[in-house]
């Protein structure tokens, strides 16, 4: 049977099946797979574990006897095989059906490999697991899964995030899950379980030059054209990577459009600073802002930073840093076609 990863957690819940092959190209989801299979046999009484790895020259026979006999001290056992390319070759292959074919009683046998190709997926050897237990398919996240991923497992770790927080890890980590899900577990070490703000991000971020990004969106907020390029300009210089300037950039410009449809609707600009609930020490700014650009001028703003985006992820053609600095600029009221890059 073929479960999701989602659903894994219900189904060992209900029992457990005799083989597992868990497989994906996003090696921390394999793992976490893989340990919550690893737990409950070990609390359903399968306290002997081995563990193989397929190399060059690896003992087929060898793990299909070991599958036959008896545990040396007649307990449960759990058998970890890991497949790391996804190609047992011929020999293997015969082996893995013929464990599927017969699986023990006393042994839950729980095969892990990368990602496997629709060729691979349709091999005899995967539907002979797939019948005798559980295919578990593990997917990369999607954009609009990080946000959910991220607040979930902070939760886990009895961190509870505050306003932005979620979009500003989510933005800086996506395609990378394990880095994402080692900067919860140090934010997990260093607060406990407590409330996590922008500023316990931003206070343990790997370098000093990372703050400057926020530097950058007040200035072009101030509309300070002048000190936009001064910091834009030391950002590259610095090694900033680009996606971090993004993402202080794009976040005020989705802000911005907001805000400035709500001003146009006819709210008055104190309201929109508390529905929106900016901050007291930044509501004269947005309020500068908010009265140089218009409607138009924010959805361009939106425009552009999706256009640098798409460049930045390799989608687009073009210098991501001219596009950045464009922005910005014209964040700081420029004309567009004033844009100096």
């Amino acid at each position: 049977m073929s479960i999701s990863a989602d659903n894994l957690a219900q189904h060992l819940k209900r029992g457990l099946s005799p083989i597992y092959l868990v497989y994906g190209d996003e090696p921390l989801l394999v793992d976490e797979s893989c340990t919550a299979i690893r737990e409950a046999a070990h609390a359903a009484g399968y306290h002997e574990r081995q563990a193989l790895t397929v190399e060059s020259g690896f003992d087929w026979n060898g793990l299909f006897h070991s599958t036959q006999s008896l545990s040396l001290f007649s307990e449960r056992r759990l058998i970890e095989l890991r497949l790391p390319t996804g190609k047992p070759g011929e020999a293997g292959a015969k082996i893995l059906m013929d464990i599927a074919a017969h699986p023990p009683s006393d042994i839950i046998f729980l095969v892990s490999s990368g990602k496997l190709d629709k060729q691979a997926r349709a091999a005899k050897w995967v539907k002979g697991l797939e019948t005798a237990g559980e295919v578990i398919a593990v997917y990369p996240l999607e954009g609009a899964q990080w946000p959910s991923w991220i607040r979930h497992r902070m939760e886990m770790k009895g961190l509870k995030p505050g306003a932005g927080v979620v979009e500003l890890l989510a933005h800086l980590m996506e395609g990378n899950l394990l880095a994402c899900a080692q900067e919860i577990d140090k934010l997990s070490m260093l607060l406990g379980a407590a409330e996590v703000g922008l500023d316990d991000i931003e206070g343990n971020l790997s370098d000093n030059a990372r703050y400057n990004v926020f530097a950058l969106a007040d200035a072009s907020l101030r509309g300070e054209p002048v000190a936009v390029e001064r910091i834009i300009n030391n950002l590259r210089r610095e090694g900033v990577e680009p996606i971090l300037v993004l993402w202080a950039l794009a976040r005020e410009a989705r802000e911005m459009a907001q805000m400035s449809a709500m001003v146009a609707d006819g709210q008055p600009i104190a309201r929109v600073l508390e529905a929106r609930r900016v901050w007291t020490k930044r509501k004269p700014l947005v309020t500068g802002a908010l009265k140089r650009l218009s409607v138009n001028a924010s959805q361009d703003l939106l425009r552009r930073a999706a256009r640098a985006d798409r460049i930045l992820k390799g989608r687009g053609t073009g210098d991501v840093w001219q596009e950045l600095q464009c922005l910005a600029l014209c964040m700081s009221g420029m004309k567009p076609g004033t844009c100096n890059i």
